[in-house]
């Protein structure tokens, strides 16, 4: 029986041992390539700018000086622009029919008229007009009335704001409050909200000399007045005609001249003349309302007083147009903001235009920026942003920001070398 030669146990082979610096390096490698990869991956910030333009600026070149009265006192102000000025002691003295702007803006705020409209009517009563033959004969302004007679309240505030008329002055008072007195209290307390401090009314007609104010309280209630379309309307115009009185004439004689368009006369012996105006300025297309009162006008009677307040009035109303002009407070190119973006980028924003204001040499302008989030990328001279100049209360005019430099994301290897 054939038998198979015994066979030799195999022996085992020996297990080769792997080497460790696979194991140690790849874990190095995958940190290095992070740290290195991880700038290409996260989004650089976004530029930011940071405005050099200061915040305000004053209109280079001499103040005005203003043709003031050589005696008693006057301010002007330019409506929306700011105060021109002031001359003479501002101490309250009479102010004679001035204060009937007054009454008529507190008629006006109690019963408001738009432009053209009659309003409701009023009216006289017997005891109103018996009380006629006695006004005329203490030499009042007056329009004629008759008992009965209805006016409407536009036909009203055009008898006192026109002839002058102190009887309407009264009968109009009585229908707003009830009664004279409560009427005057109303503009007193008119007065205080609107920050008149010298001012004291106690009467509607301004006969009293102890109806008194300042011209700076004045040009405070006649920018006021003037903003109420049916007020303007009525001291526009050079004559009405009225129930019973016919037609009256405008004791404004400067109204059409020299922009002219109201607003008040007064005279009395006590007030001398005294007069709140308001013209129009025009600076290239825009217009401006120029407001002031001259008070203490000397005369020995009223068409005297009302001469002498004229011409004062004149050469004020001249030089306040005179005064306005356009003036460039950020010139073109004049940098505005500086943009600094990630790893060194950046740029300047500079004005693209001229900003330009209306006003006049001495004149403060606030000045701002309006900036904004910055794009991660722009071309030089493209336009970003803006610069603003506001005068007074007016809206504010601005000019386009343009870049100096071309801003873009920094590339890979500013990314990998630049951190």
């Amino acid at each position: 029986m054939y038998q198979s030669a015994p066979q030799t146990p195999t022996q085992p082979r020996p297990r080769r041992r792997r080497p460790l610096w696979p194991a140690v390096l790849a874990p190095v490698l995958v940190a290095m390539a992070l740290i290195v990869a991880q700038p290409l991956w996260h989004q650089p910030s976004r530029p930011t700018a940071e405005a050099t333009l200061p915040t305000t600026s004053r209109i280079p070149g001499t103040v005005p000086q203003l043709p003031w009265p050589s005696t008693g006192q006057a301010a002007v102000a330019v409506d929306g622009v700011g105060d021109l000025g002031n001359h003479g002691t501002q101490t309250p003295v009479p102010i004679g029919s001035v204060a009937k702007v007054m009454t008529a803006y507190v008629v006006l705020t109690d019963h408001p008229l738009r432009v053209g409209e009659p309003g409701p009517s009023l009216t006289v009563s017997a005891e109103q007009a018996a009380a006629y033959p006695a006004e005329q004969a203490r030499g009042e302004s007056l329009v004629r009335v008759a008992a009965g007679a209805r006016f409407t309240q536009r036909e009203a505030l055009q008898a006192v704001l026109l002839p002058s008329a102190n009887n309407m002055a009264r009968i109009l008072a009585a229908w707003d409050a009830g009664s004279v007195a409560a009427f005057v209290a109303k503009m007193n307390a008119m007065a205080t909200g609107l920050g008149m401090t010298n001012t004291r009314y106690t009467d509607p007609a301004g006969l009293a000399p102890d109806t008194v104010s300042t011209a700076v309280d004045q040009v405070i209630l006649t920018r006021k007045a003037m903003a109420l379309p049916a007020f303007a309307e009525i001291v526009a115009q050079p004559r009405a005609t009225l129930p019973v009185a016919g037609t009256v004439t405008n004791y404004n004689h400067l109204l059409g001249q020299d922009g002219v368009v109201g607003v008040k006369t007064g005279s009395t012996d006590q007030a001398g003349g005294c007069f709140t105006f308001a013209s129009v300025a025009k600076v290239g297309s825009a217009q401006f309302l120029v407001v002031g009162a001259i008070l203490g006008q000397p005369g020995k009677d009223t068409p005297a007083q009302l001469r002498s307040v004229f011409a004062a009035t004149t050469p004020l109303v001249r030089a306040a147009a005179a005064a306005l002009g356009v003036h460039t407070v950020v010139p073109a190119g004049r940098e505005v903001a500086t943009v600094r973006g990630p790893l060194g980028t950046g740029t300047t924003l500079r004005a693209g235009q001229n900003l330009d204001v209306i006003g006049w040499p001495g004149l403060d302008v606030r000045l701002g920026t309006e900036i904004p989030t910055m794009p991660r990328e722009f071309t030089a001279g493209a336009e970003h942003g803006r610069a603003l100049a506001t005068v007074g209360n007016q809206p504010a005019v601005g000019t386009a920001l343009r870049a100096d430099d071309r801003l873009e994301p920094p590339g890979v290897w500013d990314r990998l070398t630049r951190r």
